[in-house]
């Protein structure tokens, strides 16, 4: 029955070993609430080890998208596993909640035990990042579905907070601050379009670019901001927060801002990363288009009293103010 299972393209025994492997990279990830191991049918979590009085869970879920195929291309697999933790961990924290656990879903053509290890090593760093737990995951082998090599990955993670303390985008108004916190780079979205313009301009990934390689570069993994901006929720009041993701500026600047307001982002107070000006100079894409798609150097923005801005830049790692809220709802960048 194995043997056949075998034709068929599945191998038990590397499954076997893709699980003896990955255990010590989630056993980094254990926090408060950590309670099972893997190899369960679920995993469990003890939410009373953090001691919420009135605690609402928040879960976010998500992808990689086609950054994956640089990922293939490279032949570089643990660094994929923290854009999944990323994409999925701050868009609980833009809520206002506490990352607690995470569990993560990898689909393989073939099983590999070294590259599906060092993706889940991937996965660990995030979780690291983000102070949550691996809690359980899922790898599939499915042959004839995926090229050989070739995976996707997908996760979900779960945070909580007070229910009091949950950011409400009725919070804010104009004339607050607009805190901008640095992204490493081009994160995880709009990578469709970056691979167009690769192939179009038939440009390498292994060519040169600053101190590294276009590759390199584009495969950065996106920044994880969870403690830092859970040392500003402890000190400051924040209003609200936007996770810059796909749609850009002009997509999601909006989610975190009571109906109406918008706000003006000023471009000279920081510095776009050479990156996003070799795509747009690569791809003939117009500045305003280029806000709308990518993050431009900015990959989260807390919205504060002005009178906040001070402690809250000293509680962040690369910050910057920004830009402020306006009565005029859209996002205006001069």
């Amino acid at each position: 029955m194995r043997k056949k299972y075998e034709e068929s393209g599945v191998s038990l025994q590397a499954g076997y070993e893709s699980v003896e492997r990955i255990k010590k990279h989630v056993k980094r990830t254990k926090n408060l609430g950590m309670m099972s191991a893997i190899g369960g049918f679920g995993g469990a979590f003890d939410l009373s080890a953090y001691n919420f009085k009135n605690p609402v869970l928040v879960s976010g879920t998500d992808g990689v998208g086609t950054k994956l195929k640089l990922a293939f291309e490279l032949n570089i697999h643990n660094t994929i596993g923290i854009d999944v933790v990323a994409m999925c961990a701050n868009d609980i924290l833009a809520q206002g909640a506490i990352p607690l656990f995470f569990l993560d879903y990898l689909a393989v053509g073939k099983n590999y035990p070294k590259q599906v290890e060092a993706i889940v090593e991937g996965v660990a760093e995030g979780c690291v990042q983000a102070d949550c737990a691996i809690v359980g995951g899922e790898t599939a082998e499915m042959s004839g579905f995926y090229e050989d090599g070739e995976y996707d990955i997908a996760g979900f993670c779960v945070g909580a907070q007070e229910k009091e303390l949950l950011l409400n985008p009725e919070n804010t108004k104009a004339g607050q601050a607009v805190i901008g916190l640095a992204s490493s780079g081009v994160h995880s979205n709009g990578f469709s379009l970056v691979r167009k313009i690769l192939k179009d301009n038939n440009i390498s990934l292994n060519e040169k670019f600053e101190n590294s390689t276009i590759g390199e570069t584009l495969l950065t993994p996106t920044k994880i901001y969870v403690k830092e901006v859970l040392r500003v929720l402890k000190e400051v009041k924040v209003a609200g927060i936007a996770h810059i993701t796909g749609g850009g500026f002009h997509e999601n600047l909006p989610r975190c801002l009571k109906d109406g307001l918008g706000m003006k982002i000023i471009k000279s107070s920081y510095t776009v990363p050479k990156i996003f000006n070799f795509l747009a100079e690569k791809g003939g894409i117009d500045e305003e288009e280029m806000y709308h798609i990518f993050n431009m150097g900015v990959g989260m923005v807390l919205v504060v009293e002005k009178e906040d801005v001070g402690k809250t830049l000293s509680l962040l790692d690369n910050s910057f103010v920004l830009g402020e809220v306006t009565n005029e709802s859209g996002i205006k960048i001069v």
